[in-house]
């Protein structure tokens, strides 16, 4: 599934494309994704223009006239920037079809992502108002994690994956910082101390930034905007290392299941 890094460069890489376009007009071909497509999105976005594409969390907000597309790429999901009469291939179900013969083509095999329409504030959307801080914002830090954990009995690795607690810490990114960090993915929240949490913090921080810089990260179905992959996975220290060296040199990497997820650590240097 792309993760934050992956939909930021994403957004990075559509948005010089769209920004002040006028849409011409939207072709639905798949209306049956996640939840059903808005079928106000068809209907209300044809002559607004795009101002801007900006992130919150995992989702895309497309800045109209009157409203925001919103949109969430799911496990399989890509967008493309593409002329106007660029043959449709398998899955591609939406067009935005705009004024200077190109078009953003919504690719989806797995039909788990998501469009919506939304009017008025789009973060009091119910699938944004409960989402917590993003990582690489001022609201995130240590002092946050330390009070958000207080009586939590859960692993610190599934604490940080919850997006009420922070958004876009998925489980690859999840296992690096914790790596980094030298915080074993099963210890308890709510025993961490803030000296702890803020090195996790800035290890969330400092993961993140690398692998939007590099692209994302490109494992199964993942591919950026231009066709290209992300780079991240050449970097990482423990996801997916499983009996190969810590890079800090203690040990094979182990791997265990923690909710649910394949967990990467270093039984040595993280405690």
């Amino acid at each position: 599934m792309p993760e934050l890094p992956e939909v930021e460069t994403t957004r990075a890489g559509v948005e010089p494309h769209v920004a002040g376009q006028r849409v011409r007009t939207v072709i639905v071909r798949q209306p049956q994704l996640r939840w059903p497509v808005s079928d106000a999105l068809a209907r209300d976005l044809p002559g607004q223009t795009i101002h801007a594409v900006r992130r919150r969390a995992k989702y895309l907000l497309f800045a109209a006239d009157t409203g925001h597309v919103c949109l969430h790429l799911g496990m399989s999901g890509r967008l493309r920037v593409v002329p106007a009469d660029t043959p449709v291939e398998t899955h591609d179900h939406v067009d935005i079809v705009l004024e200077n013969d190109t078009l953003l083509r919504f690719n989806d095999a797995r039909r788990f992502g998501s469009l919506f329409w939304l009017t008025g504030d789009p973060h009091e959307f119910s699938l944004l108002s409960r989402l917590g801080p993003e990582p690489l914002s001022d609201a995130f830090d240590g002092a946050w994690l330390r009070a958000r954990s207080a009586g939590r009995r859960t692993a610190v690795k599934a604490f940080i994956m919850d997006a009420a607690v922070v958004v876009g810490v998925g489980n690859i990114y999840a296992c690096e910082a914790l790596h980094m960090a030298g915080i074993h993915p099963r210890r308890t929240a709510g025993r961490i101390g803030r000296a702890r949490y803020e090195r996790l913090a800035e290890a969330i921080k400092q993961v993140l930034a690398e692998a939007i810089a590099v692209g994302g990260t490109t494992l199964r179905d993942y591919i950026g905007v231009d066709g290209d992959t992300g780079y991240f996975q050449l970097s990482l220290a423990a996801y997916g290392r499983e009996g190969q060296p810590c890079p800090r040199g203690c040990g094979p990497i182990r791997r265990e299941v923690i909710g649910q997820r394949s967990t990467f650590f270093c039984p040595v240097c993280q405690t």
